[in-house]
């Protein structure tokens, strides 16, 4: 029965040079409704995969759940290309793409949330994408920060670290470099301080490795890779509001506050300009 269905079902069309070309015209709402409907799919798909696997181990034919799982995977794929084709078409769009680990849904991502005009220096970016650890969303107030962009910069932040072991992933190796140093500070008790607020602030179990860590005044393993993974992100983005801006206004960006003002850190330059990734793509 499910053979015959199936062969009356008709393939996805494949997508022609006309309607590839026609992604570069694309505005920046229709833009985020693709990033978003990209990585839905993919969770759906994901979901679809795990019901073909489960219908194989009770049924002998599952044929319509595998071609729709073929359709679906082959879908996304084609708008992989539409919104890879965007991001080449812009010069920041070749720098992102120039940087491992920072592939062309995510591109198109940071360029659909991100108003360069809007972003006079790369803490509003940080503000926006809720990156600034002193923020709070108050009971009835409106969300400050982009729930979609933070979204967006922890999946950022996920592939810097998978990257992390290729020599020439710039990003990912500033990941392993920073991951290293908050693991020397935290078990030299740096931290001691904030894991006493958190055990404040929080009720923890205490047969939990979070608690265990937090009572000793240290912080534990998967906090310490959060900092060391929002450090790195915002690095990336403060180096993304430097070429973007200077891209857009002809001039050099402003030095992020911490560093100009605070005497926080160093600044760190960009990698690569958005010359040199033109002249490499």
């Amino acid at each position: 029965m499910l053979q015959t269905q199936v062969s009356h079902l008709v393939p996805i069309a494949k997508i022609n040079k006309d309607i590839i070309k026609s992604a570069i015209k694309l505005g920046n709402s229709e833009l985020r409704w693709l990033v978003d409907y990209y990585y839905q799919m993919q969770d759906d798909r994901i979901r679809l995969n795990a019901q073909v696997r489960e219908a194989s181990q009770i049924a002998e034919e599952h044929d319509a759940l595998d071609y729709l799982a073929e359709q679906s995977s082959y879908l996304e794929k084609q708008i992989k290309r539409l919104l890879q084709t965007y991001v080449e078409s812009r010069p920041v769009g070749k720098w992102l793409l120039h940087n491992k680990g920072v592939a062309g849904v995510l591109s198109a991502g940071l360029l659909a949330h991100i108003d360069i005009k809007k972003a006079p220096t790369a803490g509003h970016i940080w503000n926006y994408a809720g990156l600034n650890p002193k923020q709070e969303w108050k009971k009835g107030q409106r969300r400050p920060w982009n729930a979609t962009l933070k979204t967006l910069c922890w999946k950022l932040g996920e592939s810097f670290v998978k990257v992390s072991g290729s020599e020439d992933a710039y990003y990912g190796q500033e990941y392993a470099k920073r991951k290293k140093f908050e693991v020397d500070r935290n078990e030299e008790g740096y931290y001691k301080d904030h894991a006493s607020k958190q055990l404040e602030r929080k009720k923890f179990s205490k047969d939990t490795d979070a608690y265990k860590c937090y009572i000793k005044g240290k912080l534990p393993p998967a906090h310490v890779h959060a900092i060391a993974k929002r450090w790195v992100v915002k690095l990336f983005l403060s180096h993304l509001h430097a070429v973007w801006y200077e891209e857009e206004t002809g001039k050099k960006a402003p030095v992020p506050y911490a560093i100009a003002h605070l005497n926080h850190a160093h600044l760190i330059e960009p990698p690569h300009t958005i010359e040199e990734a033109l002249r490499k793509s």
